[in-house]
């Protein structure tokens, strides 16, 4: 959801390796929280003093002392967020080449504008770089997925707050040695328009350390690690993503835990295409439990991989794309928005939001007839989930 004004203080320097920022994001968006009204009981009735003395012997009694009228109450009910991501945004290929016939990219999203719009937050997960330096690709195979900085603009324009950016196409350039180049092109875009990236920076460190946003007065904590891709890790002088390892799970979530009311995780994670969730995926998801994390919202594989509850931690390990133009299989068309309800800091509930996105990548509500398949077969591959 998009509120102006809006105050960003991201985490990285994001435009000239030579910045330093300081180690912690917020967005703080300031609104009323519902409240509940408790009124005490009423007062005792006043009665006049009595006397058993004749008239004559009666003497003036005095005023009764008058008791306290209560006042009442306002106890805040805790209030009511709701966050909602998606599976992976990625605006590159025959996607750019519809982009570029048609001037503008805001009809990516039109169909679901007002679902993102409605969130207090939404986020999405970016798989490409957004940089105007490398050459369009057109519309041919090719693993270099690059999209236009104009992507920003309309992720921006859609309701979008943040984007994990810990995945492993955002170095992507095509030409020699400008990964590092588009990389940080897809930074300073996303920072102009307002969008928080999440898991990437001008070093390891950076790249760690959580994004804490204020909504309603809780503090969510998001952190984000990529495990796919080592051409985009960072390191100590090294700009890129922050790299998937158990060790960088828990002291990141061990620094969003010491800052946030709410802890997320979100691990860009495991092969492409595959269903069921492998054994690594398996694991990290139980560390980043054990850890502390919240909720976790896992993606990659372009295809829905389900979810489980970890000692009451809800784990959705994928879901699946977004924005793409993989239109080859009815998997790879279809994916998932998750809506998640907290009251306070405590999950209430959550939402799945059957999605189907065309070949120029174009995301809708999915008909109620594809909505009642994918639900089927997310919770068929949820059971499958060893």
């Amino acid at each position: 959801m998009r509120i102006s004004p809006i105050l960003l203080i991201l985490p990285l320097a994001l435009l000239t390796a030579c910045q330093t920022a300081p180690a912690l994001s917020q967005v703080e968006i300031e609104r009323p929280a519902p409240t509940a009204l408790t009124t005490s009981a009423p007062p005792p009735a006043l009665t006049a003093p009595t006397s058993t003395s004749s008239l004559a012997d009666t003497a003036t009694p005095e005023p009764p002392t008058p008791t306290a009228v209560p006042t009442a109450t306002v106890t805040p009910a805790p209030p009511r967020t709701e966050l909602l991501f998606t599976g992976v945004i990625v605006p590159a290929r025959c996607v750019q080449a519809e982009i570029d016939a048609r001037g503008e990219a805001d009809y990516l999203y039109a169909d679901v504008r007002a679902i993102i719009e409605k969130a207090d937050l939404a986020i999405g997960t970016l798989n490409a770089a957004l940089s105007d330096y490398p050459p369009r690709t057109g519309c041919v195979s090719t693993f270099v997925l690059v999209g236009g900085s104009i992507n920003a603009d309309a992720m921006a324009s859609a309701g979008f707050d943040l984007v994990s950016a810990a995945t492993n196409h955002i170095k992507n350039c095509g030409l020699t040695s400008c990964g590092d180049r588009a990389f940080l092109d897809t930074l300073a875009n996303l920072e102009r328009v307002g969008v928080t990236p999440i898991g990437a920076g001008l070093n390891l460190a950076d790249a760690l350390q959580p994004v804490v946003v204020i909504q309603n007065g809780i503090r969510f904590g998001f952190v984000s690690l990529g495990e796919v891709e080592p051409n985009a890790f960072a390191d100590e002088d090294t700009p890129g993503i922050a790299v998937l390892t158990e060790e960088n799970l828990r002291s990141a979530i061990a620094a969003a835990r010491a800052v946030s009311d709410v802890v997320i995780a979100m691990p860009h994670w495991g092969p492409d295409y595959a269903e069921v969730p492998n054994y690594r995926q398996l694991e990290f998801a139980q560390v980043a439990v054990d850890a502390g994390a919240d909720l976790v919202i896992g993606n990659h594989a372009h295809v829905i991989q389900g979810m489980q509850t970890l000692d009451g931690v809800p784990v959705f390990y994928g879901l699946g794309s977004f924005v793409f133009d993989q239109d080859w299989s009815r998997e790879t068309q279809q994916g998932i928005m998750v809506r998640v309800r907290f009251l306070g800091t405590q999950i209430e509930g959550y939402d799945v939001i059957p999605v189907h996105i065309d070949g120029n990548g174009r995301v809708y509500v999915a008909s109620a007839e594809e909505a009642a398949e994918i639900l089927g077969r997310f919770r068929e591959i949820s059971a499958r989930i060893p």
